[in-house]
C-alpha cells in the first residue's frame, strides 16, 4: 500500500544471506559500495524497482545505474559495445566507474527510463561484490538518499533518510572514496565523461589514446538538484571574495558558517566546517560536511575554493549562489 511505513531492518555486514533474499523477494535494501550507500533492488522487477523510486522521491524520468559484478554480465545487459570498453574494465574495474552502453533491453524499462542507453558499474567493495555474486541478479542501485539530499556514506545517513521506506539496511561503516562514479558515455567511436569522479580524462587517455568531456553546461545545469544542504550554500573562486562574502552576510545579521580546508580562518563565523586538505580528505568528507549543516546552527554557509575539479563540480550543484 503506498505511504505504508516499513519496518527497517538494520544488518550487520556478515548477515549478507538475509538482504540477498530479500532482493529475490523484490525488496529494496540499502548498502555500502566504495563510492557511497546505494540504494538497491532486483533491476529485473518493474515492480521492485519503482519502490526504489518511491523511497527516493525520485522522478520516474530519472534512470537508475544498475551494478552487476562482472564483466559478462555487464556485457549480457549491453549491445554494441565498443572495443576499448575491454581496455577501460581491464584498467578501472571493479572500481568507481560506470559506463553508459547501449541497452540490450534486458532490465525493466523503469531502470533506463525507457531510454535506448544503460549505467553498468561493478563496484569494488566485498559486501556489495558478495550481495550481487549471491543473488545473481543485476541490481539498479542509485545512491540510498532523499532525492536532492548529500549522498550517503555512511549507515547513519541512510538511517535518516530511509528508515520507514525500505526493508533493510547494511550497516557497513563509512564508504572509502566518498563520493559517486566517474561517469563515462561510451556510445560512441571515443568516450565521453558525463560526471567527474577520481578516474579522470587523463586517466582514461592513458588507456584509451582518448577521451572528451561533456560541457561544463551540462554538468552544472542538471534539471535534478543535487547535494543540497539544509541552508542556502554560497561558493566563492577567489580569497579576497571569501572574506567580502562573510563579512556582508555577518553585517546582514546572519549566523554564518564556512568551509574550509583546515578549519583555520580568521573570521569570526558561528561554525566552521573542515574538508581536509588533500584531494583524498575532501572527497571523503564532503558529504557529511553537507549533512552536518543544520538551520538550527546557521542561516547561510560559505565555502571556500578547492583544487579538486571532482568536489568543486558537487560543491557547484550544490550551492545556492556561485561568485
Amino acid at each position: 500500500m503506498r505511504g505504508k511505513k516499513l519496518e527497517t531492518k538494520i544488518i550487520e555486514e556478515h548477515l549478507i544471506d538475509e538482504i540477498v533474499q530479500l532482493i529475490q523477494q523484490g525488496e529494496v535494501v540499502a548498502f555500502p559500495t566504495e563510492t557511497v550507500y546505494g540504494l538497491g533492488a532486483n533491476a529485473l522487477d518493474s515492480k521492485a524497482v519503482k519502490k526504489i523510486f518511491s523511497a527516493k522521491g525520485r522522478p520516474s524520468d530519472n534512470p537508475l545505474n544498475v551494478l552487476v559484478s562482472t564483466k559478462e554480465a555487464m556485457y549480457h545487459l549491453a549491445k554494441d559495445v565498443p572495443k576499448y570498453v575491454d581496455e577501460l574494465i581491464a584498467a578501472f574495474s571493479p572500481g568507481p566507474i560506470t559506463y553508459v552502453l547501449k541497452s540490450a533491453d534486458k532490465v525493466a524499462n523503469e531502470v533506463t527510463a525507457n531510454l535506448s542507453t544503460i549505467g553498468l558499474r561493478i563496484p569494488n567493495h566485498p559486501i556489495t561484490l558478495d550481495i550481487l555474486e549471491k543473488a545473481e541478479l543485476p541490481i539498479a542501485a542509485p545512491s540510498a538518499n532523499v532525492s536532492g539530499r548529500p549522498s550517503p556514506t555512511s549507515a547513519e545517513h541512510v538511517i535518516h533518510d530511509l528508515k520507514g521506506k525500505i526493508a533493510a539496511i547494511v550497516d557497513g561503516g563509512t564508504t572509502n572514496v566518498g563520493l559517486e562514479s566517474t561517469v563515462v558515455d561510451c556510445t560512441g567511436e571515443v568516450p565521453v565523461i558525463l560526471r567527474s569522479g577520481f578516474i579522470t580524462s587523463d586517466d582514461i587517455k592513458q588507456v584509451t589514446g582518448a577521451c572528451e568531456v561533456a560541457p561544463a553546461l551540462q554538468m552544472t545545469s542538471n534539471k535534478y538538484k543535487h547535494y543540497v544542504p539544509e541552508v542556502p550554500l554560497i561558493v566563492v573562486r577567489t580569497e579576497e571574495q571569501f572574506n567580502e562574502a562573510v563579512l556582508e552576510e555577518k553585517a546582514a545579521g546572519h549566523r554564518v558558517g564556512i568551509i574550509t580546508a583546515d578549519g583555520c580562518h580568521n573570521i569570526n563565523v558561528e561554525k566552521v566546517y573542515q574538508l581536509g586538505k588533500s584531494e583524498e580528505e575532501t572527497a571523503q568528507n564532503l558529504y557529511h560536511v553537507l549533512r552536518s549543516i543544520k538551520k538550527s546552527e546557521v542561516d547561510i554557509v560559505i565555502s571556500a575554493f578547492f583544487p579538486s575539479k571532482i568536489v568543486m563540480d558537487r560543491l557547484t550543484l550544490a550551492a545556492t549562489k556561485i561568485i
